[in-house]
């Protein structure tokens, strides 16, 4: 991979797809998912929803064994779900609150007012049920999550789970799923090693390493066999497609992205306080006066230049979109706003808005006259999001705009600047980021619930909120169609309203060594069974 893993491999608080790369072989949920993105047994082996949808029992496999040999029981999941629901989970930097919110007691765990989180419950050792405050549209969705070991972090206080070495240190991150994370050279090299007593079947291959290289010096590896594979997050550069797949010795294949990269507007920022404590109050939020003008967004909107970034940049390997969901998924739509590169109209629309050279020095003013300086942060790594940088301050300079482009900064700082010390970076106006969406469920709402850890932007609009709720409410929405109509004027409203310009789905490109056998990849992952990879050249 082109980055290095910021260093949080606890499924409940890593935060990036780098991480992910790791814990994708080491950790398991209750289910996972198929080509067709349906539900499958994983570390439960069946289900059961009750008559009315408010509760869904869960059957374990039995003689799971986590890495050190412990049994992974019913005891695991609850405590996993009741660790997310703490009260200081928040502070303690944690951001996957959407799995618990929806269960019964949450709000009375996280408030302090029991000391015991009734929404998961274990009826016997290989039981677990849980428990919904109102019937549940997706009760699958919200018990995927990655399970945690009781064991191991019973006795840690959840503020000091993210230092603790469990949580940083290879050797002692314990999963149980087909690969142990085993040794480290931090920033070089990450070597996950067989676990032998893997309860689906023991994996053949011996290890898998993942390198940390310049995305420049990718594809060279792969033609010289010192590297096997190169998938998530970024895959091989849409540049050297052609290239790559004039090699004898690789594979290659190319989906759709089950995600997007965007140029997001932080429209408001917290306080200090609320920043220390984790706390996420939009009562409290400054707003942003220099992007706060929704029309002066859809002027920045017409005036980048998408698919000259798609031509250019991904080589026409990619897609232009406006609607923040996965285009795999049902809901997605293209009914929205769509923003053509229109430099001439978004140069009118500033001028209606009052944002012109009021002083003659060739750059836009404020309505009020004062100086509009708009500042781009963007972070490392992505060598295409790097490029992005400068092309999308150019489109915007040239219609007028004074973009102020800083210092690209190293990912996982970058991440923590952008994301939790909104106090501390007022001078951040836009930022370059993108997510990789969850496969389970359309529902925007991990990213762009007002209340969300990742609404990086801090939107605050309560109507988004209204109809994203409105898209999980019973009975109406156990009918996809009302799901469907729905979220559809949801993704016009997020259209209209731009908390951030959406600039394009990047094919994923993966390319792997033949003698690799086994690979079969989801929409969503390159990294599906790897207990089935094997080599044809084994010794």
């Amino acid at each position: 991979m082109d980055t290095a893993p910021a260093g949080v491999y606890n499924p409940i608080f890593y935060s990036e797809a780098y991480e992910a790369n790791i814990l994708s072989f080491t950790h398991e949920a209750l289910v996972s998912q198929n080509g067709s993105l349906e539900f499958i047994p994983q570390l439960a082996k069946e289900w059961k929803t009750n008559e009315d949808q408010t509760a869904i029992t869960f059957q374990l496999e039995e003689g799971v064994k986590w890495h050190d040999g412990e049994e992974f029981t019913a005891e695991d999941v609850v405590f996993t779900y009741q660790t997310i629901a703490d009260p200081g989970y928040t502070e303690a930097g944690g951001i996957r609150t959407e799995y618990v919110t929806p269960l019964v007691g949450y709000e009375e765990y996280v408030a302090g007012e029991t000391d015991e989180f009734q929404g998961v419950t274990a009826d016997d050792k290989y039981t677990v049920t849980f428990h919904f405050k109102e019937p549940n549209v997706n009760p699958l969705y919200y018990s995927s999550f990655t399970i945690i070991p009781k064991h191991i972090f019973e006795d840690i206080p959840v503020s000091e789970m993210p230092s603790h070495p469990a949580t940083l240190d290879a050797g002692e991150v314990i999963g149980t799923g087909p690969f142990v994370f085993s040794d480290m050279v931090e920033r070089e090299q990450y070597v996950l090693t067989r676990n032998d007593d893997y309860w689906n079947g023991k994996p053949y291959l011996d290890k898998i390493t993942w390198k940390v290289v310049d995305q420049s010096v990718i594809t060279s590896l792969l033609e010289t066999g010192e590297i096997d594979f190169v998938a998530d997050p970024n895959g091989v550069p849409a540049a050297d497609y052609d290239m790559v797949a004039g090699y004898d010795n690789i594979e290659m294949m190319e989906q759709t992205d089950f995600g997007y990269q965007l140029m997001g507007f932080k429209l408001n920022y917290r306080t200090t306080e609320d920043a220390e404590s984790g706390t996420i109050n939009p009562d409290n939020w400054i707003e942003n006066p220099d992007v706060a003008d929704q029309q002066v967004r859809q002027a920045i909107a017409y005036a980048i230049n998408r698919p000259g970034l798609v031509q250019g940049l991904l080589h026409g390997h990619g897609s232009v979109i406006n609607a923040p969901i996965a285009q795999q998924f049902w809901a997605y739509t293209e009914d929205v706003p769509q923003y053509e590169y229109n430099p001439d109209t978004a140069a009118q629309m500033l001028d209606e808005a009052g944002y012109v050279d009021a002083d003659g020095d060739g750059w836009r003013d404020t309505p009020e006259g004062e100086e509009w300086i708009l500042d781009l942060a963007y972070p490392t790594g992505n060598k295409i999001r790097e490029r992005s940088a400068p092309i999308i301050e150019e489109n915007l300079e040239e219609i007028g705009i004074n973009v102020n482009l800083g210092q690209a900064s190293e990912f996982s700082a970058y991440i923590e600047d952008i994301m939790t010390n909104d106090d501390q970076n007022p001078e951040v106006d836009l930022y370059l980021l993108g997510w990789s969406l969850g496969s389970g469920d359309p529902d925007p709402n991990g990213l762009w619930n007002i209340e969300a850890a990742y609404n990086i932007s801090r939107w605050n609009n309560p109507k988004s909120d209204e109809l994203i709720n409105k898209g999980l409410k019973t009975p109406e929405a156990f009918e996809q169609s009302f799901r469907e109509q729905v979220y559809a004027e949801w993704q016009n409203l997020y259209a209209t309203d731009l908390p951030a310009v959406l600039l394009y789905a990047q094919n994923k490109i993966y390319a792997y060594n033949e003698r690799l056998q086994g690979v079969d990849p989801l929409p969503y992952s390159f990294i599906n069974n790897p207990h089935l990879w094997w080599v044809n050249d084994a010794q």
